[in-house]
C-alpha cells in the first residue's frame, strides 16, 4: 500500500479522520446481526422438514435450509455442535414450535456432504471489480498455551483461505479453502470459476505477479484489467516494444512516475477493502476452524461467507472524510 513507502516518516503524516453519516441505520444493522429472529427466519421454519424423497433410501428429517440455519448460528455465535443443538432446541421451545431438533451427530454428518449456493454479487448486471487475497486459519488443537506452559514446539497446522470480493458491494463472491502449501496464484482459476457474471478488473498484491494469473484472466475475461504490482526486479517482456502486455504497461508507468503514483492511477489502493474483509472474517467468525475433516472445513468456510454477506445486507456504514 502507498503508506508503506513512507514508513520511515509516517509519524509525521496526519491520520485521516472520518465520520459516519448514517449512524442510526448502521447501529440498527449492528444490533440486528445479533438477533436470533434474523438467523432463525420464517423461511427456515416453513421449510424445516425435508421434502419427501422420490428415490430409494432413507428419508431425511431436515431440509438443507434447516441444516444451513443451524450451521449459521454455530458460525455467528462461535458454538460447538452440542451447544448449537442446545441453542436450536431452546429457540424452538421458546417459539412453541412442533419441530424436531437436529442433534450434533446429524449436523456433523450433513455438513460433510452439504452443498451451499455460491455467493452472488448484489449489483445486478454490473461487472465485478474483483479483489483477491488469502489468509491462514488455524486448526483446532494445541495452541500458544502449550508452548508457553511446557516449552514444547509443535508443528502448527493451518489451512489457507482464498477469497474474492466485489469492490462495489463488499460482498465475498468467491472463496476456497486449500492446504497451506498451495500457492496463491494457483487458486485464481478456481476462484474465477465461481463467478457467474462479468469481471471488469482483477486486483491483488505482488504475490499474484505470475504468468498463470494473466493467462487465467485472459482465458476467461480477455477485456478485464489485471492490477497486480510487478516485483521490484521485474523486467519487460520480449514483446514490450511491439505488443506490450498489461504488465509491461505497469512497468512503464512505474518507471516514469513511481510506484506510489501507479497505485493511485491504477486503482490498486482499493485492495485495502479485501484486507478489511479478511479482518472482518477473523473478528466475527474467528481465526480458526472448528471442524475436524477437510470436507467439513470447506462447508464451515462457506457458511461463514454466507453469514458475512448476510450481515452486509443488513446495513453498511457510509463515511465522509473530515480531516
Amino acid at each position: 500500500m502507498p503508506f508503506k513507502l513512507n514508513d520511515a516518516r509516517r509519524h509525521h503524516i496526519p491520520r485521516q479522520q472520518h465520520r459516519v453519516t448514517n449512524s442510526a441505520d448502521y447501529d440498527a444493522a449492528l444490533r440486528q446481526r445479533g438477533s436470533l429472529t434474523v438467523w432463525f427466519s420464517d423461511e427456515a421454519i416453513a421449510a424445516w422438514q425435508a421434502a419427501p424423497r422420490t428415490t430409494p433410501g432413507g428419508q431425511a428429517w431436515y431440509s438443507p435450509l434447516a441444516i444451513l440455519t443451524a450451521l449459521t448460528l454455530r458460525a455467528v455465535f462461535r458454538l460447538a455442535l452440542r451447544q448449537t443443538e442446545g441453542l436450536i432446541g431452546s429457540i424452538i421451545g421458546l417459539l412453541g414450535l412442533a419441530l424436531r431438533v437436529p442433534d450434533h451427530s446429524t449436523l456433523s454428518r450433513r455438513a460433510k456432504t452439504m452443498e451451499l449456493p455460491r455467493p452472488q454479487a448484489q449489483r445486478g448486471d454490473k461487472p465485478v471489480h474483483l479483489l483477491v487475497d488469502s489468509t491462514g486459519l488455524r486448526l483446532c488443537g494445541a495452541g500458544e498455551w502449550l508452548q508457553e506452559k511446557h516449552g514444547t514446539k509443535t508443528r502448527r497446522s493451518w489451512r489457507k483461505l482464498h477469497i474474492g470480493m466485489d469492490a462495489g458491494s463488499n460482498q465475498i463472491v468467491a472463496a476456497s479453502l486449500t492446504a497451506k502449501e498451495v500457492d496463491d496464484a494457483v487458486e485464481v482459476g478456481p476462484l474465477l470459476d465461481q463467478i457467474t457474471g462479468a469481471v471488469s478488473s482483477f486486483t491483488a498484491d505482488g504475490g499474484y505477479d505470475q504468468d498463470r494469473v494473466y493467462a487465467d484472466m485472459l482465458e476467461r475475461y480477455p477485456e478485464a484489467a489485471v492490477i497486480v504490482p510487478p516485483r521490484a526486479r521485474a523486467v519487460p517482456s520480449s514483446t514490450a516494444q511491439t505488443a506490450p502486455t498489461q504488465r509491461d504497461c505497469h512497468l512503464r508507468h512505474i518507471a516514469a512516475h513511481g510506484r506510489a503514483a501507479w497505485q493511485r492511477a491504477s486503482g490498486y489502493t482499493t485492495r485495502a477493502r479485501v484486507e478489511a474483509a479478511i479482518g472482518r472474517f477473523k473478528q466475527v467468525i474467528g481465526d480458526g476452524l472448528r471442524s475436524r475433516t477437510d470436507q467439513r472445513r470447506v462447508t464451515e468456510v462457506a457458511v461463514a461467507v454466507h453469514a458475512l454477506n448476510r450481515m452486509l445486507e443488513f446495513g453498511r456504514p457510509s463515511y465522509v472524510r473530515i480531516a
